[in-house]
């Protein structure tokens, strides 16, 4: 890998510098890409625009790893003047379908490409390259901006038209948020009952229900490490999202509706910025 910008490669802008935003701005960087950064809380870092306007201003690509739709309509309305036809946005944040579905019709007013780009994956996968794409939008946008996507990613997951990403990524991560809910469970139960954290982790691996979530957050859940990989503040809004999507699709869904509450109740107790994890704080004791 090189830190050198290699001029043949386009420029990449990015915004929002979190915990997945700041590691794929650092990828981007390695491949001698010239890459121009912004955040609302200003980071010491070399590429670092003073403003959005800035960070947009002669970027073939314009990546953004925002917190939530709010935000990601304020970045984007504060720019959209300025962007041109032959700019590509390429959407990373999890978002509502409104703002998605938004997000494209500015778009295309402008006559900018756009992606809906979701990703799976977190600070580990984001520091080796190796995040997931959830990707809705024109095949030749997507081919066009596969070289940019391919640095940051292991896998470029086409699933349709703008909004399935958004769809597919807000149910995987209800998937993820029950999951950790129930092993919190889990793990409180055989606690209760002089299990080994280990024996529980041991024997998930071997049951059906074992998945590389299990692996990953049962042994720290039992140690109280609540380092943070995804945000409980972040799975919430996530969940949020989901239950309106399911209301509007004339749904129920107790699971998510349950498991919603109870990231609310931590966050309330201030755990917000901890990883999605600290559900088990309910029963930690420690």
């Amino acid at each position: 890998m090189s830190s050198e910008t290699d001029s043949s490669l386009p420029t990449v802008a990015v915004f929002g510098l979190g915990i997945i935003g700041s590691r794929c701005a650092d990828q981007l960087l390695n491949q001698g890409y010239h890459v121009k950064t912004w955040n609302r809380t200003p980071k010491e870092r070399a590429d670092s625009e003073s403003d959005p306007i800035s960070a947009a201003e002669g970027a073939d690509y314009l990546a953004f790893y925002l917190k939530d739709g709010i935000a990601l309509r304020e970045v984007f309305s504060s720019i959209q003047n300025q962007l041109k036809p032959s700019q590509t946005v390429l959407n990373h944040s999890t978002v509502d379908l409104e703002t998605t579905k938004w997000l494209a019709e500015q778009c295309e007013e402008i006559g900018c490409s756009f992606l809906d780009a979701p990703f799976t994956g977190s600070k580990v996968a984001a520091g080796q390259g190796a995040l997931v794409y959830y990707v809705g939008g024109d095949s030749e946008v997507l081919e066009s901006a596969r070289q940019v996507l391919e640095i940051t990613s292991k896998e470029i997951k086409p699933l349709g038209p703008v909004g399935s990403a958004t769809v597919v990524k807000i149910a995987t991560n209800l998937i993820s948020a029950s999951t950790v809910q129930a092993l919190a469970e889990a793990l409180a139960i055989t606690n209760a009952y002089g299990i080994q954290p280990e024996v529980l982790t041991e024997s998930v691996a071997s049951n059906a229900s074992g998945s590389v979530l299990a692996s990953m957050k049962l042994p720290t859940m039992a140690i109280g490490d609540y380092d943070t990989h995804f945000s409980l503040e972040n799975m919430l809004k996530d969940s949020r999202f989901a239950l309106q999507l399911a209301g509007d699709a004339g749904l129920e869904t107790p699971g998510i509706q349950a498991t919603s509450a109870a990231m609310e109740a931590q966050c309330k107790k201030g755990h917000a910025h901890l990883d999605f994890s600290a559900l088990f704080k309910a029963y930690d004791t420690a």
